[in-house]
């Protein structure tokens, strides 16, 4: 064989020991090949000692021979009440003899199982090297242990003894299909970013309790949930990055949205009244609330100043409010930690990676940050939490569920990538490869999780973050599906068209959702747009993961199919939060936008423009064949009414409509690709709620949903 391409084949093999990906399809059905230093790269990232082509065989020697010492994978899925079992991987000459088996369910239920491993099923190693090094030529063998018929829905420990060792795994036992609810019933909902949603007392930027003021809108008006933007921390004073999808944290809540008129203590602190009764601070609030971009920095210092005079005078005297705060705190310490983060790196200015190695590896002392600053912490996200428990039990109440986001990573300075560095590929960034509008591919930036890391650790982390969003939301959306399953990498020092796709563990990710949302009685959304795979579309399905469909994507010139039908597995929409609102899309403002950032060639502007007109010829016919646009009715106003209509009268589940889409807005909330070139994640509404809730036009729009999403 050709030396070279015995070496490729070899580096292949490699890759795919450790799930990556050597090719993938382009949006141009085309098939792309990694180049071989791009998934060297990769598999550096991964922890793999390979730093030139002469590393790769005996890299695949030694992790063949590592995997096959491996008896039980650390991670199992039970799915629903088939029956399952565990695989066993032994050598040969151990597959006889006196095996014991422990169950040790969630609750902490021990069940204890003895048989004879002779007596187990059998089945040939599928995939498994026949030899496991050099030195240990023995076969292996696998037998399965069976699953228990009953196992309750959780997370359960195996443990397994066997000629004087022991093995561990935890298995999953979930429901095949994620939570449905009741799946006859149709509904809509609202959807506005919160810190653009404001009202005429609030600071500038949307709270808790505007958000609270839209569920209680929504429910009088027959809607069935209201959505958002992540509610997630980020970095707010220099430099800031409020993106919501560059979280610090997928643990905690933002304190930028706490309401402080909602806070107890206002009421005894005398010195926070004075505060926010000062002139200094009413010229500053005035001026942010008339201000049509947040200003994140200046109104998270004005809320501050009030919030730390209020944490102060509350950890000096003791309280019932105190209590509470210590019983919140005990069955959670990773708060404490989470408050201790934050308080070393407001001292220190810099990212965690800069500080001393103690620092860096976790250990923070009571000298590394003051205690005022670190309570301070603690306090807000006390009351974040107590915020976000009054608004998800006030939209219970109304009738209404809440609609979370959850963003695919966090930003790689943040608390998470700190408190789990092992968990992350801190020298790889998650990204997309090149395709027609992003030429050269994207780099996002955030440091991806390694897979078998995550495995080894039981996905702990992935299951904290979803418990949490769990605790108060009926609907989570989770940006990138297509991220349970792959997710392109792009190594640090290469350019984003030199990444290459590492897979991960979905059915353990999709059991985990499953569990969690049965729980919490929740349903699960996936953003599932663009050019996505046709098994992650079957494995949503399979799994009750909702889809999306959005008109924008959609959109055809073709007369006879300018929209395919809507089905009721999915949560349709006109927009997202990543593209322009429909008003901007009809009149081909985006094309125009695209081509002033360089994202479209001139040569082919007028080839752009003359598909969008045929996308708006093939929409009218639509909606004048189903009665939805009258003959003479051309403005973008009426064509967006109906096509909401169109939406309204499908068999899709759930209507989301962005409030902004009923007064036809232009501007973008978020231009993608783009940071400093463009406005993002700032801009306000163009109406407060008041305004809304006066605005009869507004309004008569929304109650028009109510009949048309009724069987």
């Amino acid at each position: 064989m050709d030396p070279v391409r015995n070496t490729l084949r070899v580096l292949y093999l490699l890759a795919r020991q450790y799930g990556v990906q050597t090719s993938y399809v382009d949006m141009a059905k085309q098939r792309r090949e990694a180049s071989p230093e791009s998934l060297l790269a990769v598999l550096r990232t991964l922890g793999v000692d390979v730093t030139r082509m002469s590393d790769v065989p005996r890299a695949l020697r030694e992790t063949r021979h590592a995997r096959a010492q491996r008896v039980l994978e650390p991670v199992c899925v039970a799915w629903g009440t088939s029956p399952a079992a565990v695989p066993l991987r032994l050598p040969n000459q151990a597959s006889a003899g006196h095996l014991r088996c422990k169950w040790i369910l969630e609750d902490g239920t021990p069940r204890r199982i003895d048989s004879r491993l002779q007596d187990l099923p059998t089945a040939p190693g599928k995939g498994s090297p026949r030899r496991a090094g050099r030195n240990d030529a023995r076969r292996r063998i696998v037998r399965y242990v069976a699953v228990p018929r009953g196992l309750p829905t959780g997370y359960h420990r195996l443990v397994v003894e066997c000629g004087g060792d022991r093995f561990e795994s935890l298995v999953f036992s979930a429901p095949e299909a994620c939570f449905q609810g009741p799946v006859r019933k149709r509904t809509w909902g609202v959807f506005a970013p919160l810190y653009a949603l404001h009202s005429d007392t609030g600071l500038g930027a949307g709270n808790f309790a505007d958000l609270a003021k839209l569920v209680s809108m929504v429910s009088e008006h027959g809607g069935g949930f209201v959505g958002t933007l992540p509610l997630l921390p980020a970095f707010l004073s220099k430099p800031c990055e409020p993106s919501p999808y560059s979280p610090l944290s997928r643990l905690f809540w933002n304190e930028f949205y706490l309401d402080l008129e909602q806070i107890p203590e206002l009421d005894s602190c005398a010195a926070a009244r004075r505060l926010m009764a000062s002139s200094a601070w009413r010229q500053q609030r005035d001026r942010l609330r008339r201000a049509p971009l947040v200003d994140y920095v200046a109104q998270m210092a004005l809320q501050r100043a009030v919030l730390e005079v209020l944490s102060k005078s509350f950890f000096t005297k003791a309280s019932s409010r105190r209590d509470a705060f210590q019983r919140f705190c005990r069955p959670h310490p990773e708060l404490e930690t989470y408050a201790r983060f934050r308080a070393v790196h407001e001292r220190r200015g810099q990212p965690w990676t800069r500080w001393p190695a103690r620092m860096r590896d976790g250990e923070l002392r009571d000298g590394d940050s003051p205690v005022g600053l670190r309570r301070y912490h603690l306090y807000v996200q006390w009351l974040a939490q107590q915020q976000m428990t009054r608004l998800s039990e006030h939209a219970r109440t109304s009738g209404v569920d809440l609609y979370l986001d959850m963003p695919l990573g966090t930003h790689r300075d943040g608390y998470d990538t700190w408190r789990h560095p092992q968990l992350f590929a801190l020298d790889a960034s998650g990204g997309a490869p090149p395709d027609p509008v992003f030429t050269r591919g994207q780099d996002w930036g955030f440091a991806p999780i390694h897979p078998q890391r995550s495995r080894e650790q039981g996905h702990a982390y992935i299951r904290s973050y979803l418990r949490r969003h769990l605790e108060h939301a009926r609907m989570l959306r989770f940006d990138h599906v297509m991220g349970l399953h792959r997710l392109y990498w792009v190594p640090r020092g290469l350019p984003a068209s030199e990444g290459a796709y590492v897979t991960y563990p979905a059915e353990e990710f999709y059991a985990m959702l499953s569990i969690e949302s049965h729980r919490h009685h929740a349903a699960i959304i996936g953003e599932n747009l663009g050019t996505v795979p046709a098994e992650v579309n079957r494995s949503l399905r399979r799994h009750g993961v909702s889809g999306m469909f959005v008109v924008q994507y959609e959109a055809r010139p073709a007369p006879s199919s300018a929209l395919r039908r809507v089905e009721r597995h999915e949560i349709a929409r006109l927009s997202t939060h990543d593209m322009p609102p429909f008003a901007a899309f009809w009149a081909g403002l985006d094309i125009e936008d695209r081509r002033a950032l360089g994202l479209i060639k001139p040569q082919n502007l007028a080839r752009e423009r003359r598909l969008r007109e045929r996308v708006r010829t093939a929409l009218h016919r639509l909606l004048r064949q189903r009665r939805l646009l009258g003959r003479n009715e051309t403005g973008t106003a009426a064509v967006c009414r109906g096509v909401t209509e169109y939406l309204g009268a499908s068999p899709a589940r759930w209507l989301l409509v962005n409030l902004e889409d009923l007064w036809q807005e232009t501007a973008s909330q978020n231009t993608p690709g783009t940071s400093t070139e463009r406005v993002n994640w700032r801009r306000k509404l163009r109406f407060s709620l008041e305004a809304i809730e006066r605005d009869g036009r507004l309004l008569e729009a929304v109650r028009s949903l109510s009949a048309r999403r009724r069987f």
